[in-house]
């Protein structure tokens, strides 16, 4: 790989799709990388998943072209070294809310010969890399800040000129919780907290700093690109599940007691 491709597909000025994994399942990740997402993220905060599941779920996405993201649990050096080590070519790291904080975690993600303090050791990363991962890891690892309270919305400015800063990732429930004590994933009837959004943006745009957000539909995506934002997070593997089950539950229930699909149980089994 000689560059990250998300950064091919930001420099030709289209947005990337990013899939979310929760579910501490290989197959699930390779389910959700074999669908065509950009990338996918392992996410190791508020997914079920820890460091044993993970390098199975990252091996998995790298059978495909969606590149292996992880959003660590903290900005703590130790998992997000790991998970580099591991093949992730990006770490999204939790509640980054001063220069200071995003210094560490930049810092955390770079080696020393360009500034950074990460440790020696890039077991798989090597592989999947390739033999001069090296030489190109600052290159190929992108760092995502996630911004989601309001002093970090007061500090980004600061933020976002952290030099080795590639992108910022919203997390609109933690921010509206920040702003107004009430969590809201999406913000279409919210236009005060819409131009906290066109704030981001603008501020990232002028520092060629990424965009990014998680998105609770396809719609909600949609309009966070029209909105300027680089990387829209879909719904993660767990929601799709539970919603794909609890529509067909409903559909078959409906049917049997002779709803509006008229869809009916045969005796005979499914074959």
């Amino acid at each position: 790989m000689q560059e990250n491709p998300l950064k091919a597909i930001w420099r030709e000025g289209r947005t990337v799709v990013n899939g979310w994994c929760g579910i501490p399942s290989s197959w699930s990740a390779e389910l959700l990388a074999h669908a065509g997402y950009d990338s996918v993220t392992v996410d190791m905060q508020h997914g079920l998943i820890h460091y044993d599941a993970a390098v199975p779920m990252v091996q998995a996405i790298s059978t495909t072209a969606a590149v292996p993201l992880a959003r660590v649990p903290w900005n703590e050096p130790g998992i997000m070294m790991k998970m580099l080590d591991a093949g992730c070519f990006g770490i999204i790291c939790p509640m980054v809310n001063t220069r200071e904080e995003c210094e560490r975690f930049v810092g955390a993600c770079r080696y020393a010969n360009v500034g950074g303090y990460r440790s020696f050791g890039p077991v798989r990363a090597s592989v999947s890399g390739g033999p001069d991962y090296f030489a190109r890891a600052n290159e190929i690892v992108l760092t995502f800040a996630m911004i989601e309270t309001a002093q970090a919305i007061r500090n980004l400015a600061d933020i976002v000129s952290t030099p080795g800063l590639n992108a910022v990732y919203v997390g609109p429930s933690d921010l509206s919780l920040s702003i107004d004590g009430k969590p809201q994933g999406d913000y279409k009837d919210r236009p005060d907290l819409l131009d906290v959004l066109r704030g981001v943006v603008d501020e990232c745009d002028q520092r060629g700093v990424a965009t990014g957000i998680h998105c609770s539909s396809v719609d909600h995506a949609q309009r966070m690109a029209a909105l300027g934002f680089d990387f829209v997070t879909l719904l993660s593997d767990g929601a799709y599940l539970a919603a794909a089950v609890t529509t067909d539950v409903m559909v078959m229930r409906s049917g049997e007691a002779g709803g509006s699909t008229g869809a009916k149980v045969s005796s005979k089994g499914p074959y």
